[in-house]
């Protein structure tokens, strides 16, 4: 009796479970441990609907003003942002799970009526083991990247439409409010807020240069010195390529740090050799005139970055087969055509993505700029903007959110507009890797 099926009564397992969650797996489908957890997981969600009320209310008003309070008991707009942020989140899950618990209960109650029967509990471990591993294993890292990496995105996104800055605006002394597209308008919009449409496109096409010049200056000085110790006329190549190599083993900072003095325009050791000997008459302002200190960061940059794409192409181009610079000698090919015809199209066609990386990572290479130069030398509008004229947006960032005055919604701004550039250069490499193309590892 207990065993006997009847149709009509399981169609009815998708319509409990989805007037209440889990019911109609202890109802109609026997899955009674799955469906007590689920009924938990709502009961839960119902009994704290309070807190879910509040929060959600404080991510859209972000708080009242109560001045009768002392400060550290006034709404804090930013801790609400977060914790509506997180409930939503919440939310996100629950209707999935939500969802996933319907459909689960009519996948299951037509697998019942197709069999006639209900399932043993050894036919369920197996049905759990083979369907719902997946699932289950890849649930923790979910959860995981939803906390963690997705509330964070999504608040640095929302600050961009709030007056979040000081210092009028710092909670809790005082609240932060939606202002919309205010700070798109402010940054974008030539004329609207004064100086920061100018220095946004300023910073923006240096941004691209600099992300280019760096790129493809360190990658093919890496190209040429990766080549040239190949030639088996050089002795002891390995020598040669140990102390190429040792600008990229010391640190990034220290080296930098040490060029900053090096180009030093009145006491540096570059400026006072070169007069010392009578190269020049006066100093080389390296570091204090815009375009010079554009200039140097590209050359410094390519004295750090070059070694690193010399061992890339150098193990590239090991990979070459000899027999084809052997079958190109007796045709007659010489060493440009070579180069030009076999080395070069291979290797670019295995290093392609990585350069493609490399730009992208230059365009937030935020220690070359900030560790030389600083951002400077200051220009007219950098006391409004604080924009130096070697500012690439990432050290522009970094100014407006750790400089006085703190600028946050403007800096969340630019966050959004390096993120969509950076987007597509991520998701070009993913589509290539082998794993994406075939849906499987």
């Amino acid at each position: 009796m207990s065993n006997a099926i009847s149709p009509n009564k399981l169609r009815k397992a998708p319509i409990a479970s989805a007037c209440f969650m889990g019911l109609g797996q202890v109802l109609f489908l026997k899955q009674y441990l799955r469906g007590f957890i689920l009924m938990a997981v709502e009961v839960v969600l119902i009994l704290a609907h309070s807190s879910i009320f509040k929060g959600l209310t404080g991510l859209l008003t972000l708080g009242d003003p109560h001045p009768e309070l002392p400060v550290k008991m006034r709404d804090h707009s930013i801790f609400m942002m977060i914790n509506g942020l997180i409930i939503v989140i919440i939310l996100a899950i629950f209707i999935t799970i939500y969802i996933a618990n319907i459909v689960s209960a009519k996948r299951d109650a037509e697998k019942i009526i197709k069999n006639g029967r209900f399932p043993t509990l050894k036919e369920t471990r197996s049905d759990l083991s083979e369907n719902s591993f997946a699932v289950s294993g890849i649930s923790p890292a979910i959860i995981l990247v939803a906390f963690f990496t997705v509330i964070p995105l999504l608040f640095s996104a929302l600050v961009a439409f709030t007056n979040y800055s000081s210092p009028d605006h710092i909670p809790p002394n005082n609240l932060v409010d939606w202002v919309g597209l205010e700070n798109f308008k402010t940054m974008f919009v030539r004329g609207y807020g004064g100086a920061w449409a100018g220095s946004f496109v300023r910073v923006a096409v240096w941004t691209v240069v600099w992300a280019v010049f760096s790129t493809f200056s360190c990658f093919f000085a890496g190209f040429f010195f990766a080549v040239v110790l190949q030639d088996r006329r050089i002795v002891l190549p390995k020598l040669y390529r140990t102390v190429f190599i040792l600008p990229y083993a010391i640190p990034q900072m220290l080296s930098l740090f040490v060029w900053a003095n090096l180009l030093n325009g009145t006491f540096g050791p570059i400026n006072r050799t070169l007069m010392y000997f009578g190269v020049i008459t006066k100093a080389i302002p390296w570091l204090s005139d815009p375009l010079m200190a554009k200039v140097s960061l590209i050359l410094v940059n390519i004295w750090i970055g070059f070694p690193y794409s010399m061992i890339l192409i150098t193990s590239s181009m090991t990979a070459i087969s000899k027999s084809l610079y052997e079958a190109s000698t007796i045709d007659g090919a010489n060493k440009w055509q070579q180069f030009k015809s076999i080395t070069f199209p291979l290797v670019m066609y295995q290093l392609k993505p990585i350069l493609i990386m490399q730009f992208a990572g230059n365009i937030n290479n935020f220690g070359a700029v900030f560790f030389l130069t600083g951002g400077g030398p200051a220009l007219q509008d950098t006391i409004a903007t604080q924009a130096g004229s070697t500012d690439i947006l990432i050290s522009w960032i970094y100014k407006l959110t750790m400089y006085t005055p703190n600028m946050y919604n403007l800096a969340s701004v630019l966050s959004i507009l390096v993120f969509i550039i950076l987007v597509p250069f991520a998701l070009y490499n993913f589509i290539r890797t082998k794993s994406f193309k075939e849906s499987e590892i």
